[in-house]
C-alpha cells in the first residue's frame, strides 16, 4: 500500500461525501475485487481502481478514506447466502448439497483468500469483514442444517464431530490448492464429504 493510499489528504477528507448511485458503487466494489484476485491485495492501489472504473480518484476517498477501508465495504457488500435453500429432508444429503454449492463457487472465493493473503493478518477491519462475508452467514446456514438433521434424529446433539463440520467444508477449500494446485470443485467436495464428513458423524 502506498503511503498516498494510506493517507487521506486533508482537502480530500474535509470535503462533502458525493452521492453515488448503488449501482456505481457496485461497480467500484467489483472493480476492486477483481483486481485483488488478479494482482494481489498489495498491488491493488485507489489510483488504479479509480482508473478502471473511469472516475476520480477524490471520488473513492470521498466514500471510503483508505484502501483497507474500501476493500472491507466491498467484501462486506459481497455477502451472500449460498447454503441457505438447502434442505432435501436428508442430513447425508444436505451436505452432499453443500459440496456442491461450496464448488461452484471455490474457485474465486479462494482466489480472493489466497489474493488477501498476509493483509488480512495484518488488518483487524479487513479480518472482520471477510468473516463477515464470506464465513459467518455460511457456516450459520451449515449450523441450521445439521440442527435440522439432529431434530430428526439423525446424529446426536452431542456427537464431538459436529462443532468441527464448518472447519472440514472451508478447511478442504482452502487447502487444497496448496496441497495440488487445483481448487476443490464440486465433484472433489462431494468425495470429500462422502469419505470424511459422512463416516465422522456415522452418516451414510
Amino acid at each position: 500500500m502506498t503511503s498516498q493510499d494510506a493517507e487521506v489528504p486533508d482537502a480530500v477528507a474535509a470535503s462533502r461525501r458525493s452521492k453515488i448511485t448503488p449501482e456505481r458503487e457496485r461497480e467500484f466494489f467489483d472493480a476492486v475485487l477483481e483486481q485483488i484476485r488478479e494482482c494481489g491485495y498489495e498491488a491493488v492501489t485507489m489510483d488504479g481502481v479509480a482508473a478502471s472504473t473511469r472516475c476520480s480518484k477524490s471520488t473513492l476517498y470521498r466514500q471510503w478514506k483508505t484502501k483497507p477501508q474500501f476493500v472491507a465495504a466491498a467484501l462486506r457488500a459481497s455477502r451472500r447466502v449460498r447454503f441457505s435453500g438447502i434442505d432435501t429432508g436428508s442430513l447425508a444429503e444436505d451436505l452432499r448439497e453443500v459440496a456442491r454449492a461450496a464448488g461452484g463457487w471455490s474457485h474465486k472465493d479462494t482466489r480472493l483468500l489466497q489474493a488477501l493473503g498476509h493483509a488480512v493478518t495484518a488488518d483487524e477491519e479487513l479480518a472482520k469483514a471477510l468473516r463477515e462475508a464470506l464465513f459467518e452467514p455460511e457456516i450459520a446456514a451449515l449450523r441450521e442444517i445439521i440442527c435440522r438433521g439432529i431434530r430428526r434424529g439423525e446424529v446426536p446433539e452431542d456427537h464431538p464431530a459436529l462443532d468441527y463440520v464448518p472447519a472440514m467444508v472451508f478447511g478442504v477449500l482452502r487447502v487444497r490448492p496448496v496441497l495440488t494446485g487445483e481448487y476443490a470443485d464440486a465433484d472433489y467436495l462431494v468425495r470429500f464429504v462422502e469419505a470424511v464428513a459422512l463416516p465422522a458423524l456415522g452418516l451414510t
